[in-house]
């Protein structure tokens, strides 16, 4: 029996997919982006949460009345691919009661466990941090190789995505990587719209709280002027941008 290991649980999320829905924040992540608002949830084991994929659909099932008809559930992170056999039982039972499932992930892991939860995931938000290698490996301390398997399988299975894209001041708000990344994506005709999140360092204070230097100290939250010029690179491309 499969036990998943979770930081936290939100009831009524309204940024993580459509509707309305219960967001299931995964215990564990592999990747160290320097912008991370959740370092929390970075340490693998020693979840604050643990239990069956029965009961955590018992525990949203007291939320179905009102996630069910444009809603669901949006299993985030972390990084939920850490445990894809949870994860996927998890969707499997929620398919059965005909919840929404929605996969919030930066696409670090690929392998078997990963295809077999997709077969049960109506949608993946699919954090893409950059086109530029150099600049993932900076950000991330991975490269970009298994993300763009994720993503390529994603393409080869037709399942509905959206891109989501942190636009940070003086690293990814730059127009020639934000051009680059639109023309990259523009090919891939299962994604039905991107995301651009604006930076901000409302979680910077965690960082202080674990005893941690905040990575990015002294770079700015992106205004709406900035934001703006990064949404009509994608609209230009004639992506759907939220």
């Amino acid at each position: 029996m499969q036990i998943g290991n979770i930081h936290s649980l939100e009831s009524f999320g309204t940024v993580d997919g459509p509707g309305i829905r219960y967001v299931i924040f995964a215990q564990g992540c592999p990747l160290r982006c320097l912008y991370c608002h959740n370092p929390d949830t970075w340490k693998v084991g020693n979840a604050p949460i643990q239990m069956t994929a029965e009961a955590l659909l018992q525990e949203v099932s007291k939320y179905k009345t009102y996630i069910q008809k444009r809603g669901g559930v949006t299993f985030s992170g972390g990084e939920p691919l850490l445990q894809a056999r949870f994860v996927g039982d998890f969707f499997r039972l929620c398919r059965q009661e005909n919840i929404h499932t929605a996969l919030d992930t930066s696409g670090c892991l690929f392998n078997d466990d990963v295809k077999q939860m997709l077969e049960y995931t109506d949608l993946v938000l699919l954090d893409i941090k950059t086109i530029n290698a150099t600049l993932h490996q900076k950000l991330t301390g991975i490269s970009q190789d298994k993300p763009l398997a994720f993503l390529n399988y994603l393409q080869e299975i037709n399942k509905p995505t959206w891109i989501r894209h942190v636009v940070v001041p003086t690293f990814t708000f730059n127009e020639k990587d934000l051009t680059d990344l639109a023309h990259f994506l523009k090919p891939y005709t299962m994604i039905e719209r991107i995301e651009l999140l604006p930076y901000h360092t409302y979680g910077a204070f965690k960082y202080e709280e674990m005893g941690k230097k905040y990575p990015l100290e002294g770079v700015e939250d992106l205004n709406s002027e900035q934001l703006k010029k990064a949404e009509e690179i994608f609209k230009n491309e004639g992506f759907v941008v939220s």
